[in-house]
């Protein structure tokens, strides 16, 4: 899922902007969702550090605070250099100070073209969402899941494990910001994967590079995040022989 951050000093234009952006992934079912909304940069900046991943930023030029949007925008580019980062404001005269701090935004939506900001807003969303696909599949591998409300790629580096549901015929996605239940089973499941995957038990296949530590005693996978799962005899075996490969 990719995360949307939205720096406007102006409360009132702030929540149309959010507003549109929302009614935006709503209509067009996006795998995105608004992470902060503020007139703060230093409290984005905040939020976006050591985060490693990939987000996309609405921001303001004038932000009425110690730093404008652009040098904004180069501080977010150390932290997210491949993010996609919008600008929407009055100042369209700025626009070539984007080039200068090498900030390489995806777009410059002038206020004053009122009636055509909510579309440019969805068509960079639009935008952003095919070219993030298209580099989730040609650069990271990614794993598709369908439910009632979306289609959801996730990249293998963001599972942690794969659980068997409660309810009949489903799995649960245990990714590192949130779970997804789908319909499928674990054996086509493990088909699909690479050999980071190991099947540890009848109901769980477990991510190698999310493991924390594997505590043979009481055979217990314990992840980064803090979730655990079990592991049967036969998985020790297999998780202990790819852990040494």
């Amino acid at each position: 899922m990719l995360n949307i951050y939205i720096c406007e000093d102006d409360p009132k234009q702030r929540r149309q902007i959010a507003q549109t952006v929302h009614n935006a992934i709503s209509i067009e079912e996006l795998d995105m969702q608004i992470a902060i909304r503020t007139g703060d940069p230093h409290e984005l900046i905040e939020n976006i550090a050591n985060k490693n991943e990939t987000g996309i930023y609405f921001l303001d030029v004038d932000l009425q605070a110690d730093i404008n949007g652009i040098q904004l925008g180069e501080i977010i580019r150390k932290h997210d250099p491949r993010g996609f980062i919008i600008y929407i404001t009055t100042h369209a005269e700025m626009s070539l100070l984007t080039f200068t701090y090498k900030v390489e935004a995806l777009d410059y939506i002038v206020k004053d073209e009122r009636d055509k900001i909510s579309a440019r807003i969805k068509e960079c969303l639009i935008n952003i969402n095919e070219k993030y696909s298209t580099a989730a599949t040609d650069v990271l591998k990614s794993f598709y899941v369908k439910n009632k409300e979306k289609t959801v790629h996730m990249a293998y580096e963001d599972i942690v494990f794969f659980e068997t549901s409660a309810t009949a015929h489903k799995v649960l996605l245990h990714a590192n910001d949130r779970s997804i239940e789908f319909y499928s089973n674990m054996n086509d499941i493990k088909d699909k994967l690479d050999d980071r995957f190991i099947r540890c038990h009848r109901s769980y296949i477990v991510n190698l590079d999310k493991l924390e530590e594997v505590d043979k005693t009481n055979r217990v996978a314990k992840f980064v995040n803090g979730q655990s799962c079990f592991i049967s005899t036969r998985g020790m075996k297999l998780l202990t022989d790819a852990m040494k490969a």
